[in-house]
């Protein structure tokens, strides 16, 4: 089945790199228009420069956990379109890495605050051009740690589990506007996010980390680390005409995930 997108106006937080632009260029290929933000300028430069840039890629710099930063970057988007057919909430970090009782308030603090007070900012902001489009469709990014505990996690574990809640009513809320809410639960992300996870992972246990990336590989039963193409194609079918009745799942793409530790 080939997915095609044209025509689609699709909005992508944290969308500079990652998953977030790894979807962007997929979008981009299946004739996709994306408004995309990311906090980090030098990201969002490169994606300035790349060749998808084709006239149907607009770039905004945003803090994704400052509402009003999300505000004004959604002001911008609606003097280029006043409808969207998708918003992809992508914006997350990995928080830290120990037991509980030994972590930080303002990390835990922070890490709700980026991983799931930003996605009601997104989604807030999204609802009135979606609803005005007759219809769409917004992805939240869980994770599988949205699925199972996750030791030494516990505010990413937290955050992940809140996004499925929050794609859960608002599956309900959204339904009559025709407006699909899907939530979408990565694995391991072969990328830079998991080298920081397995560092810091590493350097808490104190054993190596390709101990630790073996470890990671060995909780799927298809032995698999993801890759972030995997989850902008999985986007992609969402997004399009072929999944018209498709909402309120929880989708993971995780090579089946046995175990977190």
């Amino acid at each position: 089945m080939s997915i095609d997108l044209k025509n689609k106006r699709i909005v992508i937080s944290a969308g500079g790199s990652g998953i977030g632009w790894s979807s962007a260029k997929i979008f981009l290929e299946k004739g996709a228009t994306v408004y995309l933000c990311d906090i980090n300028s030098t990201f969002l430069n490169k994606c300035k420069k790349h060749k998808l840039n084709n006239k149907k890629l607009f770039v905004f710099q945003c803090d994704a956990s400052d509402e009003n930063q999300v505000k004004n970057f959604f002001t911008k988007v609606l003097k280029k379109t006043k409808k969207i057919d998708a918003l992809i909430n992508n914006v997350g970090i990995a928080g830290p890495t120990g037991t509980l009782e030994k972590l930080k308030s303002k990390d835990w603090e922070n890490t709700l605050k980026v991983n799931v007070i930003s996605h009601f900012y997104f989604s807030k902001y999204s609802i009135p051009m979606l609803k005005k489009n007759k219809g769409g469709a917004i992805i939240n990014l869980s994770s599988t740690a949205g699925i199972f505990g996750f030791p030494l996690r516990s505010p990413y574990c937290a955050s992940k589990w809140a996004v499925v809640g929050i794609t859960k009513t608002l599956a309900m809320e959204l339904g009559k506007f025709k407006i699909r809410v899907n939530a979408i639960c990565p694995g391991t992300i072969k990328g830079d996010r998991m080298g920081r996870v397995i560092r810091d992972k590493s350097k808490f246990l104190n054993v190596s980390k390709k101990l630790i990336e073996k470890e990671f590989v060995s909780m799927t039963s298809m032995n698999t680390w993801v890759y972030e193409e995997d989850i902008g194609k999985i986007c992609s079918f969402i997004i399009s005409n072929d999944a018209p009745r498709i909402s309120g799942q929880v989708i993971a793409v995780d090579g089946n995930t046995l175990r977190m530790h």
